[in-house]
């Protein structure tokens, strides 16, 4: 029976892709793939891709049927044509996830977990968004502050719509709500449009291992911190430390504007809503920018943050770029994965609008090696041409307000 199910899953899996006729590739071209050992550990997750044929039509979404997530974002202010903003949203057919206890339980096993009941249940609900099928091919209708009406859409192979909108409206307020149009709740939860102007101060951040604990170069770390723990952990300090630069830079900003931040991670669009939980309760309100996923193995959530990374992030904070490039950035990222090499790639593309780097030199992961990763000489070679006052490797968040209160003339 196994060897059944196994040769129906590969079957099915073959379909999709032939029918797909590589536009899931395609339509996420930053999805690494998963290597043989990590994926003989992991669960397969074959339903993940509907069966869709080129000639399937565009269609709204059934609000009875479909679930669809709309991200946070940051609308910036073209000199010709007024507010813009990128709007992505992902799709999904609810509850489509097939034996969802069966992943569970590997996770569990693989994690050496002894888990209850109620432990079993966290670990599926934050499973759901893994294992239910995406939506190709859907349109959503959305309000910005009541004023813009946007068709987001249509969805690509992977269930994400990303595009850039003209708004033609002048804000309420700051940030105003996102919201969709016509449709029962969970569809009427908001999202957050944030409002930003051309100049001033701004922060983008990475996510793991920076201001959360996930011990990305660990799979045990990653799978223990994603799903089963109760509540994910922050970095010791690092929610204070934002707070005080949100408020600090807002002092030198126009108008008092409190500065815009850009969260980058190299987790995939399958964790919005356990990540934008963690961020709304510790850190300021910002625009979360993660990554397309095409893998069909759960394998690839561990690989999505530690391959391909460099590139991915190069390639996001150049977009942010493109939108605020009047803006001065504050960039704060970790050792464990690729952020001096990103960051240092965004300072020598950019060095009038880098203001500055911080990165945080992560200790005390088995898997991870330190004397590599902590080096000095990893640091200089991926500040390579940089202005050696612009980077700064830290242990305690003090540092990081310290020498930011002295770039701005103190307190």
């Amino acid at each position: 029976m196994d060897f059944f199910n196994e040769l129906t899953s590969q079957g099915r899996r073959a379909l999709v892709d032939a029918t797909s006729f590589g536009a899931i590739e395609r339509s996420s071209p930053w999805s690494p793939d998963v290597d043989a050992e990590l994926r003989h550990a992991m669960p397969d997750l074959f339903d993940r891709f509907p069966i869709n044929w080129p000639w399937t039509p565009v269609k709204p979404i059934d609000p009875a049927l479909h679930a669809v997530w709309i991200l946070d974002n940051t609308a910036f202010r073209d000199s010709k044509s007024g507010w813009k903003a990128e709007f992505v949203a992902a799709y999904f057919i609810k509850n489509s996830g097939k034996d969802v206890s069966r992943v569970v339980s590997t996770i569990l096993d693989f994690v050496d977990l002894k888990a209850d009941d109620v432990t079993r249940q966290r670990v599926a609900k934050r499973l759901q968004p893994f294992v239910d099928t995406v939506l190709p091919k859907r349109t959503i209708d959305v309000s910005v502050d009541g004023k813009a009406r946007l068709e987001l859409g249509p969805s690509s192979q992977s269930g994400i719509s990303s595009k850039v909108y003209d708004l033609q409206i002048q804000p309420s307020a700051p940030a105003v709500q996102t919201a969709a149009l016509d449709l029962p709740p969970p569809f009427g939860l908001p999202a957050t449009t944030h409002f930003a102007a051309p100049t001033g101060w701004a922060i983008l951040s990475d996510i793991d291992d920076t201001i959360k604990v996930t011990q990305t170069p660990s799979p045990v770390g990653v799978l223990t911190n994603t799903f089963c723990v109760e509540t994910p952990q922050p970095i010791s300090g690092m929610p204070e430390l934002y707070a005080h630069l949100n408020k600090l830079l807002a002092t030198k900003n126009p108008n008092n504007e409190s500065p815009p931040f850009f969260y980058l991670s190299a987790s995939p669009y399958n964790l919005y809503p356990f990540l934008r939980t963690f961020l709304t309760t510790n850190y300021p309100s910002g625009t979360t920018i993660l990554r397309d996923a095409s893998w069909q193995n759960l394998g690839g959530l561990i690989t999505s943050l530690s391959q391909g990374t460099n590139e991915y992030k190069t390639d996001r904070i150049t977009k942010v770029h493109s939108w605020l490039p009047g803006r001065k950035f504050i960039l704060i990222g970790d050792s464990t994965q690729s952020d001096p090499e990103a960051y240092g790639n965004a300072a020598r593309a950019f060095p009038e609008w880098v203001g500055a780097i911080f990165i945080r030199k992560v200790t005390g992961i088995a898997e991870m090696n330190e004397n590599e990763k902590n080096s000095s000489e990893r640091f200089e070679k991926a500040f390579k041409g940089v202005d050696r006052r612009l980077w700064y490797v830290f242990e305690k968040p003090g540092e990081v307000a310290e020498r930011i209160e002295g770039m701005m003339g103190g307190r």
